[in-house]
């Protein structure tokens, strides 16, 4: 991530290894600017869980722990991004957690308390989420598969706070049934044809999809670690099948779970647009690791130094995310929805390093808006600033946040 010249690089390493830079600062970090334009929306929290692994040889694994299967080592990341629920705008993060494995666990997954489990992090960022976004109108917390389980769908459902997720489970219902039961006894009640862009599927197209909905009572499983919970949750479902997709495409079928009331088909297409809005996230883990900031790459030796390196450059994709949002003329937000006063500062100064003598060598964004931080980024990116070129992508917006980030962190060595 750190660019330039050494003493700034120098400067980067020194920061991500000062012991007075917890994680914990880092990531409570991540949402400070999140929560000032939560207010009045609906806000749609996705959270998700990826793996960050990195080089090892046999007798000097960093510190790091196991991570997927085979002998990988790395660090888990678990975030969560605030998306408006109308606009699609991504108005940053709002929690998670970075950690790495220390050891196995002996005790059988079933006979531990929520608590002990890693699970419990889809409750727990919940919670976080739920706290930064306490203004808004309203919550929709969306997992991936992994996060749909009892225990969720007793704890973090409340007066303006829903759950929607896709289903992992064949949860028994109290009536008898199991959930697939229930679903398959549905009818499909109506059709739609609905956008795939890449990042759902590699060609993009469009899928014509059949409908059914319902709703279920779940039935609170028999094992230990949830007896203290209720006895039942009542959801709603929402499944959209790809009946004859083309060929050598990969049919779309989501079985989706949700605390929101579903009584007829509009309602079930708004969900299903909501869920759709969940594959940021995962453009958020791919800025992350395989497109720009290439954070596996690094050299830096211990496992509590690298945890840090994820937390500041979660922070910077989510911010390129939002740069690029800016970019394409989308919802305008404020700078300090993704910057921190002294950021802001520090973008103030580095404009005045950069106007040129004409009026197009200047920027025509209004200061302080997110447009105005992106014009700015970009430029240290490399773009050339002319509207004729090609306008800053991903990569460019990448490389503009790698230097400013090494400027800050060498600002920031004398106030730590």
């Amino acid at each position: 991530m750190a660019q330039g010249d050494w003493a700034a690089y120098m400067a980067y390493w020194r920061f991500v290894n000062n012991p007075q830079v917890t994680t914990d600062q880092l990531i409570e970090g991540w949402s400070r600017q999140t929560a000032t334009v939560a207010g009045g929306r609906h806000a749609l929290a996705i959270q998700d869980t990826s793996e960050v692994k990195f080089r090892t040889r046999q007798g000097c694994e960093r510190g790091l722990g196991q991570v997927g299967k085979g002998n990988a080592r790395g660090v888990l990341l678990h975030a969560m991004m605030a998306v408006d629920a109308d606009s699609g705008a991504c108005l940053g993060l709002a929690g998670g957690k970075v950690w790495t494995r220390r050891g196995k666990v002996k005790s059988p997954h079933d006979q531990r308390e929520l608590a002990d489990k890693e699970s419990a992090r889809w409750v727990t960022t919940a919670e976080q989420g739920c706290e930064v976004l306490a203004a808004a109108r309203m919550i929709t917390v969306i997992n991936d598969r992994e996060g749909e389980f009892f225990a969720h769908w007793a704890l973090t459902p409340g007066d303006n706070v829903h759950l929607l997720t896709r289903a992992m489970n064949d949860h028994a219902l109290t009536d008898g049934r199991t959930l697939y039961q229930a679903v398959e006894q549905a009818r499909f009640c109506d059709k739609a044809v609905i956008d795939l862009p890449r990042r759902m599927d590699r060609q993009g197209r469009r899928a014509r999809l059949s409908l059914r909905l319902g709703t279920v009572a779940i039935k609170r499983p028999a094992r230990p670690g949830v007896k203290g919970l209720p006895e039942s949750v009542e959801v709603s479902f929402v499944e959209v099948v790809e009946l004859h997709p083309p060929k050598g495409a990969e049919r779309i079928h989501w079985l989706l779970l949700t605390t929101h009331s579903v009584a007829n088909a509009a309602d079930a297409w708004r969900i299903v647009s909501w869920y759709k809005q969940r594959w940021i996230i995962e453009q958020l883990f791919r800025s992350l690791k395989n497109q720009g900031l290439r954070v596996e790459d690094s050299q830096l030796e211990s496992a509590e130094a690298l945890i840090k390196l994820v937390a500041i450059a979660t922070k910077v994709a989510c911010i390129v995310i939002q740069l690029v949002q800016a970019r394409n003329g989308g919802e305008q937000l404020p700078v300090e929805c993704a910057f921190t006063r002294e950021e802001i500062e520090a973008l103030a100064a580095i404009n005045q390093t950069m106007k040129g003598r004409t009026e197009l060598q200047k920027t025509p964004h209004h200061p302080h808006t997110l447009e105005w931080a992106a014009w700015i980024i970009a430029k240290l990116g490399g773009w050339t600033g002319y509207a004729s070129h090609r306008p800053p992508g991903p990569i460019t917006f990448h490389n503009g946040m790698a230097r400013f980030q090494t400027i800050v962190a060498a600002r920031a060595i004398g106030n730590v």
